[in-house]
């Protein structure tokens, strides 16, 4: 595992595609979660398809994925921008058997919920899009909600192969979406192109470059390679964030923390830790400092 994290950007005829690795990112992820198999491949494959879908975005604008489902892993988020991502999963310690021999992403996940995904422009205000989870796999259930939500018939396909050991072999995958206008030939040859191809932790595992995928997806069409890009983890957390944050709890749990001889506040993406002694909190200003504790 030597080559860095990168995803490309292409054009496939008249269809943009998108092809990541990340296999890197998703084993940092998983040593500072400490993340069972299924909740490493539920997260991994999370990140990579948010990476995917904010490379359709311009600088400085990212995505959020949320998995909001009926399984045991809780919620699953990803958070990406300017190609690099950050995620949790709310339980990351459940432990679930094989199913036919592949780590039960779908069941961790589970096949009841929603997919909330949070797009942030550069001007504007956020927006939310949502759909009903369909099988809890992720790249199936992205699929979905780009057709149900955004009227954007695509093609998504992620992977993440888990090691006996628990570390990530490889991770990765690929977006594909056809322009308005594209004609019927030119999308039967891509979804035949699509369907062949074997899963993505095959393609990654074999060594299949992000490229190699790209020109797969196009054998047969002209193929162009606009940029590629090195993907990383990276958490925006600050001292001042968190900061931030407190100083608006309410009075009631505010005033709690007082009484401790530290507050201590760890970052839910990242793991980093922030220590607030009750000196530094009374000097945070306070927005909540003359709400009444019944309100």
């Amino acid at each position: 595992m030597t080559q860095e994290d990168v995803l490309i950007r292409a054009t496939v005829g008249d269809a943009r595609v998108y092809a990541v690795t990340t296999t890197h990112l998703t084993q940092y992820m998983n040593e500072i979660h400490g993340l069972s198999p299924v909740a490493a491949a539920a997260l991994g494959r999370t990140a990579a398809g948010a990476l995917l879908l904010a490379a359709t975005m311009k600088d400085g604008e990212g995505v959020t994925i949320r998995f909001k489902g009926n399984g045991p892993l809780g919620e699953v988020m990803a958070d990406a921008t300017n190609y690099t991502v950050r995620g949790f999963v709310e339980h990351p310690e459940v432990m679930l058997p094989l199913k036919k021999g592949k780590l039960d992403v779908g069941g961790g996940v589970g096949h009841e919920g929603v997919v909330i995904v949070t797009r942030c422009p550069e001007k504007g205000m956020p927006f939310n899009g949502y759909a009903l989870l369909k099988s809890g796999e992720i790249a199936e259930d992205l699929t979905k909600y780009l057709y149900d939500s955004e009227q954007t018939p695509s093609v998504v396909a992620l992977g993440v192969l888990v090691d006996k050991d628990g570390s990530i072999a490889v991770s990765g995958g690929y977006f594909v979406q056809p322009l308005p206008g594209a004609s019927d030939e030119f999308l039967e040859t891509l979804e035949n192109n699509c369907m062949t191809l074997p899963y993505v932790t095959e393609l990654l595992r074999s060594g299949h470059s992000p490229e190699d995928m790209i020109r797969l997806i196009g054998k047969g069409m002209a193929v162009e390679i606009l940029d590629c890009h090195p993907v990383s983890f990276h958490c925006s957390c600050s001292r001042e964030k968190v900061a931030h944050m407190l100083e608006g709890l309410p009075e009631a749990e505010f005033s709690s923390m007082l009484d401790d001889p530290q507050t201590e506040v760890r970052c839910h993406y990242c793991g980093k830790k922030y220590l607030f002694t009750p000196e530094e909190l009374k000097a945070l200003p306070r927005k909540h400092a003359k709400l009444d504790d019944a309100n």
